[in-house]
């Protein structure tokens, strides 16, 4: 899973200004991640966060990359971290790994929680 998202404002529930974040969510076949996608967007409502998440396969990141503020990578692609790091973030965009655990129990709060800690880098 990749996650890439863009806003044009900050996010996280603690703050009182909210922004629009586009994410991307990338496994090996862009369709485990549709139920963690569901989850990330319903724990974004209750925050108050406007957020845009799509997930895909890892050939067509290479589609949207003017559309990613961060890229989170499902476990099942861990072994594409470090030639995604090496592509995106002299872009700007960072790029990390979801945990086992957090991606295992569909943990949408958390994981929603990294990506947009993650674009604030």
């Amino acid at each position: 899973m990749i996650i890439a998202y863009t806003y044009s404002i900050k996010v996280i529930s603690n703050f009182d200004v909210h922004y629009l974040r586009r994410n991307l969510l990338c496994c090996a076949a862009g369709m485990s991640t549709s139920l963690l996608v569901t989850k990330m967007l319903a724990a974004a409502k209750i925050e108050g966060v406007e957020v845009s998440i799509t997930a895909m396969s890892e050939a067509d990141v290479k589609n949207h990359e003017s559309e990613m503020d961060a890229l989170l990578l499902g476990p099942q692609v861990r072994y594409l971290l470090a030639k995604m790091k090496g592509k995106y973030e002299p872009m700007g965009i960072p790029v990390d790994l979801i945990p086992t655990v957090d991606y295992g129990t569909m943990n949408g709060p958390k994981v929603l929680a990294q990506a947009l800690a993650l674009a604030k880098k």
